[in-house]
């Protein structure tokens, strides 16, 4: 991998995209070595992902606009194609994964994040949808996705006046979960990940598949999928282990890690 960095802090995996130069702008290498290094993730061995950019300025500053600038409107659909097939991905992944924002979090930046499970971000950075100020739509998910997560009004607002807003606006308007220094933004992804990793694998996964699932769903099919991932709980080794230390009045034994069964 060129511009993907892949590594493990035992059950958590770290994803970092390093373009520095181009301040992680996301081509279609890029692209591709994302999706390589998602499907090349050990789901049994991690239980959860941290997505973040190299370097103190920049998440993802958006698309890369000289790849873009000569594009088709076949190729721009083809393009839009490849980066919402990559983002899909990591929305759908099976376990969940964060994204520690640092710096630049525009167009395609702001998108990709807003594909990953929950956003923390640093006191530096910036987030936007700057696409109609280039003569384009966001085309990697940001005019779905932003509307869901902070309202129509508020996507509309910041979609349609091309206007960036900083990490205490994105707190306020709920884009983001937290804000942390940029000294302290990954160590507070990778221990909330920890945190994650922690908790009874299927239940975890189940829960993701619940929410997400569930959001397009109407209110009597969303519970009865709810309904069916709850009792796919039940039965399993983590199940029986977490309910019996919980019933154990003695707590003799240390809690063991729950395993993926």
């Amino acid at each position: 991998m060129e511009f993907i960095k892949y590594e493990e802090q035992g059950e958590v995996g770290i994803v970092t995209i390093s373009r520095e130069k181009a301040l992680n702008a996301l081509n279609s290498q890029v692209l591709d070595e994302l999706n390589a290094t998602f499907d090349a993730i050990d789901v049994n061995k991690i239980r959860c992902v941290v997505l973040t950019g190299a370097g103190e300025k920049s998440f993802v500053a958006g698309a890369d606009i000289g790849e873009m600038s000569t594009l088709t409107k076949a190729e721009g659909e083809a393009f839009g194609k490849k980066g919402n097939d990559v983002f899909l991905k990591i929305e759908n992944f099976p376990i969940p994964v964060i994204a520690a924002v640092n710096g630049f979090a525009l167009g395609g930046g702001c998108e990709i994040s807003m594909s990953c499970d929950i956003r923390i971000c640093s006191d530096n950075a910036v987030f936007g949808q700057p696409e109609v100020g280039l003569g384009i739509t966001p085309g990697f998910g940001g005019t779905q996705r932003l509307a869901r997560l902070v309202g129509p009004g508020m996507a509309k607002q910041m979609i349609y006046t091309a206007r960036n807003i900083k990490a205490d606006e994105a707190l306020r308007i709920g884009l983001v979960n937290a804000v942390y220094t940029q000294e302290e933004l990954l160590p507070a992804a990778l221990k909330m990940a920890s945190g994650i990793a922690k908790n009874a694998p299927i239940a975890v996964r189940n829960c993701k598949k619940a929410i997400n699932d569930g959001l397009e769903l109407n209110m009597k099919d969303a519970v009865a999928l709810e309904e069916k991932l709850f009792g796919d709980c039940f039965e399993t080794a983590d199940q029986r282990y977490g309910m019996e230390f919980f019933l154990d009045k003695n707590k003799e034994k240390v809690k063991e890690p729950f395993k993926n069964c």
